[in-house]
């Protein structure tokens, strides 16, 4: 067993940071979870606070991004103050978005919270950028949001260099979003230098609404890679606060579901993913300590649930992944 397997046997629910680690993010109620107080040193507080819930409940695997704002940093000084060991949890950190915010909720006309590049200048910049935030720790570096379109996956020089970073015993993967997922994954299967393949993980969105990843996370899984799930309860969709008139019909299951299990329908939610075969690792992103604790019950409750109400509760929620990609891509950040 390695070191990350040891680190999710126990406790199979990350924490992801990026709505920790700067003001504004497409969750639902981000701005209330901040109490709208975006002050550095109050956010890095806060962040410290949930990483000390997180560390208590057995949380061991950790995600951010350069583009998080500060959450590399703030992961840093709590792993520092904290003095916490490099084999004591699991880093992961990505490359290829810059954040553009200014440290402000909303931007100006034409401008962005963050902008994507996967060129091989981008990579050695923001490499160099994690690994003096992180140092030791970093155990997991990934491509952010590797898409077809960016033709990152084409790239001879990126994969190279990652190739040469893998070769240096860091584990390499990549993160996935867009109606695409699917393709992009089983393109990075491909992907070989010297002999390997140079992915060994790969983070994409599976949740109750958006389940078409399911098949090319099974053949990742099948050749060994680890699978991280992101997203899994939609930036908010799948828990109390979406008031969305479409979600009230399936509202009331998650809830008649939920009530038979003392939980809330988020821990419902995040239990169908952690039961899913090729799951390795949830991660919650969670903004409160509060949050974080209902987002966990998930690991009590996931062996309760009956695989026949599972497949009811992905058969009916399912979304096409057009229409989930449109209406995540109309969040607004806040």
């Amino acid at each position: 067993m390695d070191l990350i397997d040891r680190h999710l046997q126990d406790c199979p629910i990350g924490l992801g940071l990026a709505a920790l680690g700067r003001p504004g993010y497409i969750n639902l109620g981000h701005k209330g979870d901040l109490n709208s107080d975006y002050d550095v040193d109050s956010m890095q507080r806060r962040a410290h606070e949930v990483l000390d819930r997180a560390w208590e409940m057995g949380v061991r695997y950790f995600d951010t991004a350069r583009s998080y704002g500060k959450a590399e940093q703030f992961l840093a000084t709590w792993l520092n103050v904290r003095k916490i060991q490099p084999d004591a949890v699991t880093v992961a950190s990505k490359w290829g978005y810059s954040y553009t915010a200014a440290w402000q909720v909303t931007v100006s006309e034409g401008q962005t919270h963050e902008v994507k590049q996967h060129s091989i200048d981008r990579l050695n910049q923001q490499y160099l950028q994690s690994i003096d935030q992180l140092g030791p720790q970093l155990d997991l570096y990934q491509i952010h949001s590797a898409t077809l379109e960016s033709g990152v996956l084409s790239n001879d020089s990126v994969l190279d260099r990652l190739a040469e970073l893998r070769d240096r015993g860091l584990r390499i993967g990549l993160s996935v979003s867009g109606a695409a997922q699917e393709a992009v994954i089983r393109k990075a299967l491909q992907c070989q230098r010297g002999g390997q393949p140079v992915f060994s993980a790969v983070q994409a969105t599976w949740n109750l609404f958006e389940s078409s990843a399911g098949a090319a996370l099974q053949e990742a899984s099948d050749q060994g890679w680890l699978v991280i799930v992101k997203e899994g309860v939609a930036n908010g969709r799948l828990t109390d606060r979406n008031c969305e008139p479409d979600f009230v019909r399936n509202r009331q299951r998650l809830r008649s579901i939920a009530e038979q299990l003392d939980v809330t329908i988020d821990a419902v939610a995040l239990a169908v993913i952690l039961n899913q075969p090729w799951s390795n690792v949830v991660l919650s992103g969670a903004a409160t300590g509060e949050h974080l604790t209902s987002n966990l019950k998930a690991i009590e409750i996931a062996k309760r649930l009956d695989g026949g109400v599972m497949e009811e509760l992905i058969e009916t929620f399912a979304e096409s992944p057009s229409d989930y990609w449109a209406t995540r891509s109309g969040l607004s950040w806040n």
